[in-house]
Protein backbone atom coordinates (compact mmCIF):
# COMPACT_ATOMS: atom_id res chain seq x y z
CA UNK A 1 0.00 0.00 0.00
CA UNK A 2 1.28 3.64 -0.67
CA UNK A 3 1.77 5.55 1.86
CA UNK A 4 0.19 8.87 2.15
CA UNK A 5 2.45 11.91 2.22
CA UNK A 6 1.82 14.99 4.04
CA UNK A 7 3.80 18.35 3.36
CA UNK A 8 4.01 21.16 5.86
CA UNK A 9 5.44 24.80 4.08
CA UNK A 10 7.96 26.68 5.82
CA UNK A 11 8.17 30.30 6.99
CA UNK A 12 5.78 32.74 5.32
CA UNK A 13 4.39 30.44 2.50
CA UNK A 14 1.27 28.24 2.60
CA UNK A 15 0.11 24.49 0.69
CA UNK A 16 0.45 26.33 -3.12
CA UNK A 17 4.52 25.69 -2.51
CA UNK A 18 3.99 22.31 -2.85
CA UNK A 19 2.29 22.26 -5.81
CA UNK A 20 5.00 21.08 -8.12
CA UNK A 21 6.07 18.63 -5.57
CA UNK A 22 2.66 16.97 -5.49
CA UNK A 23 2.07 16.97 -9.39
CA UNK A 24 5.22 14.84 -9.82
CA UNK A 25 4.63 12.59 -6.36
CA UNK A 26 1.40 11.36 -8.29
CA UNK A 27 3.58 10.52 -11.49
CA UNK A 28 5.40 8.17 -8.84
CA UNK A 29 1.47 6.81 -7.79
CA UNK A 30 1.53 8.89 -4.52
CA UNK A 31 -0.79 10.71 -2.69
CA UNK A 32 0.70 13.91 -1.33
CA UNK A 33 -1.47 16.30 0.68
CA UNK A 34 0.30 20.01 1.58
CA UNK A 35 -1.51 21.72 4.70
CA UNK A 36 -1.67 25.29 5.45
CA UNK A 37 -1.11 26.83 8.93
CA UNK A 38 -2.60 29.02 10.49
CA UNK A 39 -1.85 32.60 9.45
CA UNK A 40 -0.33 32.06 6.74
CA UNK A 41 -3.14 31.69 4.05
CA UNK A 42 -3.85 35.42 4.34
CA UNK A 43 -1.18 38.53 5.80
CA UNK A 44 -4.88 40.25 6.95
CA UNK A 45 -4.90 37.36 9.30
CA UNK A 46 -5.07 37.89 12.75
CA UNK A 47 -1.99 36.61 14.17
CA UNK A 48 -1.98 37.37 17.99
CA UNK A 49 -3.34 33.61 18.91
CA UNK A 50 -1.06 31.72 16.41
CA UNK A 51 1.59 30.06 18.07
CA UNK A 52 4.06 27.54 17.30
CA UNK A 53 1.35 25.31 19.27
CA UNK A 54 -1.25 26.30 17.22
CA UNK A 55 0.84 24.84 14.13
CA UNK A 56 1.52 21.77 16.08
CA UNK A 57 -2.09 20.82 16.74
CA UNK A 58 -3.36 22.09 13.29
CA UNK A 59 -1.49 19.34 12.06
CA UNK A 60 -2.00 17.04 14.29
CA UNK A 61 -5.93 17.62 12.94
CA UNK A 62 -5.24 16.93 9.58
CA UNK A 63 -3.88 13.61 10.40
CA UNK A 64 -6.85 12.77 13.25
CA UNK A 65 -9.77 13.78 11.21
CA UNK A 66 -8.93 12.42 8.27
CA UNK A 67 -7.54 9.42 10.24
CA UNK A 68 -4.38 9.09 8.53
CA UNK A 69 -1.65 6.09 9.45
CA UNK A 70 1.70 5.40 8.69
CA UNK A 71 2.66 8.78 7.02
CA UNK A 72 5.42 10.38 5.72
CA UNK A 73 5.60 13.70 7.25
CA UNK A 74 7.72 16.13 5.81
CA UNK A 75 8.55 19.85 6.85
CA UNK A 76 10.70 22.65 5.10
CA UNK A 77 13.02 24.89 7.38
CA UNK A 78 10.86 26.19 9.97
CA UNK A 79 8.10 23.63 10.16
CA UNK A 80 10.56 20.98 10.63
CA UNK A 81 9.94 22.44 14.43
CA UNK A 82 6.47 21.05 13.42
CA UNK A 83 6.77 17.93 11.95
CA UNK A 84 9.27 17.03 14.65
CA UNK A 85 6.67 17.63 17.58
CA UNK A 86 3.76 15.95 15.73
CA UNK A 87 6.06 12.97 15.34
CA UNK A 88 7.18 12.87 19.06
CA UNK A 89 3.27 12.96 19.80
CA UNK A 90 1.69 10.73 17.26
CA UNK A 91 4.02 8.16 16.48
CA UNK A 92 0.92 5.53 15.61
CA UNK A 93 0.34 8.08 12.53
CA UNK A 94 3.87 8.94 11.45
CA UNK A 95 5.65 6.15 10.17
CA UNK A 96 8.86 8.59 8.85
CA UNK A 97 9.64 12.15 9.10
CA UNK A 98 11.57 14.40 6.78
CA UNK A 99 13.55 17.48 7.55
CA UNK A 100 14.07 19.80 4.31
CA UNK A 101 16.84 22.24 5.19
CA UNK A 102 14.74 21.67 9.02
CA UNK A 103 15.04 23.22 12.55
CA UNK A 104 15.17 20.44 14.91
CA UNK A 105 12.51 20.46 17.79
CA UNK A 106 14.34 20.59 21.48
CA UNK A 107 12.21 20.20 24.69
CA UNK A 108 12.22 23.67 25.75
CA UNK A 109 13.70 25.84 23.30
CA UNK A 110 12.62 27.81 20.44
CA UNK A 111 13.61 28.49 16.59
CA UNK A 112 15.75 31.41 17.65
CA UNK A 113 17.63 29.46 20.10
CA UNK A 114 19.25 28.39 17.06
CA UNK A 115 20.08 32.17 16.25
CA UNK A 116 23.23 33.69 17.19
CA UNK A 117 21.93 36.32 20.36
CA UNK A 118 23.12 39.37 18.17
CA UNK A 119 20.98 37.94 14.98
CA UNK A 120 17.79 36.76 17.71
CA UNK A 121 17.77 40.56 18.56
CA UNK A 122 17.48 41.76 15.38
CA UNK A 123 14.50 39.33 14.74
CA UNK A 124 13.16 39.88 17.82
CA UNK A 125 12.63 44.02 16.35
CA UNK A 126 11.41 42.98 13.03
CA UNK A 127 8.90 40.79 14.45
CA UNK A 128 7.88 44.00 16.80
CA UNK A 129 7.83 46.19 14.11
CA UNK A 130 5.89 43.91 11.81
CA UNK A 131 2.99 43.84 14.09
CA UNK A 132 3.66 40.62 15.38
CA UNK A 133 4.70 38.83 11.94
CA UNK A 134 7.94 37.91 10.84
CA UNK A 135 9.12 39.95 7.29
CA UNK A 136 9.57 37.70 4.46
CA UNK A 137 12.55 38.13 2.83
CA UNK A 138 12.05 40.21 -0.59
CA UNK A 139 13.14 38.54 -4.06
CA UNK A 140 16.90 39.57 -3.82
CA UNK A 141 17.64 37.83 -0.66
CA UNK A 142 15.09 34.61 -1.87
CA UNK A 143 17.32 34.40 -4.39
CA UNK A 144 20.56 35.05 -4.04
CA UNK A 145 22.72 31.63 -4.30
CA UNK A 146 20.00 29.44 -3.42
CA UNK A 147 19.87 28.14 -7.36
CA UNK A 148 16.54 29.74 -7.99
CA UNK A 149 15.75 31.89 -11.67
CA UNK A 150 15.13 35.51 -10.87
CA UNK A 151 11.06 34.85 -12.21
CA UNK A 152 11.25 32.04 -9.62
CA UNK A 153 12.43 34.32 -6.58
CA UNK A 154 10.06 37.33 -7.87
CA UNK A 155 7.38 34.87 -7.97
CA UNK A 156 7.62 33.22 -4.67
CA UNK A 157 8.45 37.02 -2.79
CA UNK A 158 5.59 38.18 -4.02
CA UNK A 159 3.62 35.06 -2.84
CA UNK A 160 5.22 35.15 0.80
CA UNK A 161 3.26 36.53 3.71
CA UNK A 162 4.71 37.51 7.27
CA UNK A 163 5.35 34.86 9.62
CA UNK A 164 3.64 34.52 12.55
CA UNK A 165 6.25 35.83 14.71
CA UNK A 166 5.23 33.71 18.33
CA UNK A 167 5.68 30.51 16.51
CA UNK A 168 9.26 31.78 16.10
CA UNK A 169 10.14 32.58 20.56
CA UNK A 170 7.75 29.62 21.60
CA UNK A 171 9.72 26.55 22.94
CA UNK A 172 8.76 23.23 21.35
CA UNK A 173 7.34 20.32 23.77
CA UNK A 174 9.42 17.01 23.13
CA UNK A 175 8.44 14.01 24.71
CA UNK A 176 10.91 11.38 23.84
CA UNK A 177 14.66 11.91 22.22
CA UNK A 178 14.49 13.18 18.61
CA UNK A 179 16.82 10.50 17.61
CA UNK A 180 14.24 8.01 18.42
CA UNK A 181 12.98 8.89 16.06
CA UNK A 182 12.32 7.31 12.13
CA UNK A 183 13.95 10.01 10.07
CA UNK A 184 15.84 11.81 7.25
CA UNK A 185 17.47 15.26 6.96
CA UNK A 186 17.31 16.74 3.56
CA UNK A 187 20.76 18.85 3.05
CA UNK A 188 20.28 21.13 0.11
CA UNK A 189 23.68 21.87 -0.56
CA UNK A 190 24.23 25.38 -1.37
CA UNK A 191 23.04 26.64 1.65
CA UNK A 192 25.78 25.70 3.56
CA UNK A 193 29.36 26.66 3.15
CA UNK A 194 31.50 23.91 2.86
CA UNK A 195 29.15 21.90 3.99
CA UNK A 196 28.91 22.80 7.71
CA UNK A 197 25.50 21.71 9.14
CA UNK A 198 24.45 23.22 12.51
CA UNK A 199 25.83 21.20 15.48
CA UNK A 200 22.30 19.57 16.65
CA UNK A 201 21.73 18.35 12.76
CA UNK A 202 25.05 17.17 12.80
CA UNK A 203 24.74 14.90 15.91
CA UNK A 204 21.35 12.97 14.23
CA UNK A 205 24.15 11.57 12.28
CA UNK A 206 24.95 9.41 15.16
CA UNK A 207 21.30 8.30 15.20
CA UNK A 208 21.00 4.68 14.22
CA UNK A 209 17.28 5.28 12.91
CA UNK A 210 18.54 8.34 10.63
CA UNK A 211 19.53 9.00 6.88
CA UNK A 212 21.00 12.03 5.39
CA UNK A 213 20.50 12.77 1.81
CA UNK A 214 21.99 15.83 -0.16
CA UNK A 215 19.81 17.83 -2.95
CA UNK A 216 22.18 19.89 -4.97
CA UNK A 217 20.01 23.01 -4.52
CA UNK A 218 19.35 25.74 -2.40
CA UNK A 219 16.94 26.74 0.51
CA UNK A 220 13.71 26.26 -1.29
CA UNK A 221 13.84 22.64 -3.42
CA UNK A 222 10.26 22.67 -4.14
CA UNK A 223 10.79 25.59 -6.10
CA UNK A 224 14.07 24.76 -7.59
CA UNK A 225 14.15 21.04 -8.45
CA UNK A 226 10.55 19.28 -7.33
CA UNK A 227 11.81 16.80 -9.75
CA UNK A 228 14.68 15.07 -7.56
CA UNK A 229 12.94 15.98 -3.76
CA UNK A 230 9.80 14.48 -5.05
CA UNK A 231 11.63 11.33 -6.07
CA UNK A 232 13.66 11.07 -2.93
CA UNK A 233 9.59 11.80 -1.02
CA UNK A 234 8.67 8.62 -3.33
CA UNK A 235 11.41 6.45 -2.21
CA UNK A 236 10.98 7.50 1.36
CA UNK A 237 7.23 6.31 1.04
CA UNK A 238 8.03 2.99 -1.12
CA UNK A 239 10.53 2.24 1.85
CA UNK A 240 13.44 2.21 0.15
CA UNK A 241 14.39 4.75 2.23
CA UNK A 242 13.11 4.00 5.78
CA UNK A 243 15.66 1.75 7.05
CA UNK A 244 18.44 3.41 7.61
CA UNK A 245 22.36 2.13 7.32
CA UNK A 246 24.39 1.27 10.84
CA UNK A 247 25.02 4.61 12.36
CA UNK A 248 22.54 6.76 10.52
CA UNK A 249 25.81 6.72 7.81
CA UNK A 250 24.49 6.04 4.56
CA UNK A 251 25.03 9.17 2.35
CA UNK A 252 22.98 9.98 -1.03
CA UNK A 253 23.39 12.65 -3.25
CA UNK A 254 20.86 13.72 -6.01
CA UNK A 255 21.67 15.36 -8.76
CA UNK A 256 19.07 18.36 -10.29
CA UNK A 257 16.72 16.99 -12.70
Amino acid sequence: MKRQIVLVPGPWSAAWCWEAVQERLRGHGHDAQAVTLPGLASAREDVSHVGLETHVESVMAVLEERDLRDVVLAGHSYSGLVVGQVADRAPDRVAHTVFIEGFLPHDGRSMLHAFPERVRDSELRQIADGGGRWPAPDAAVVGDGQGLSARQAHSLARRFVGHPGRTLTDPAKMNRPLADQRATYVVCSMEHVGGRLAPDVEAMRLAPTWDFETLHTGHWPMISTPGPLAGLLARIADGAAAVPGAAGERRRTHEDA
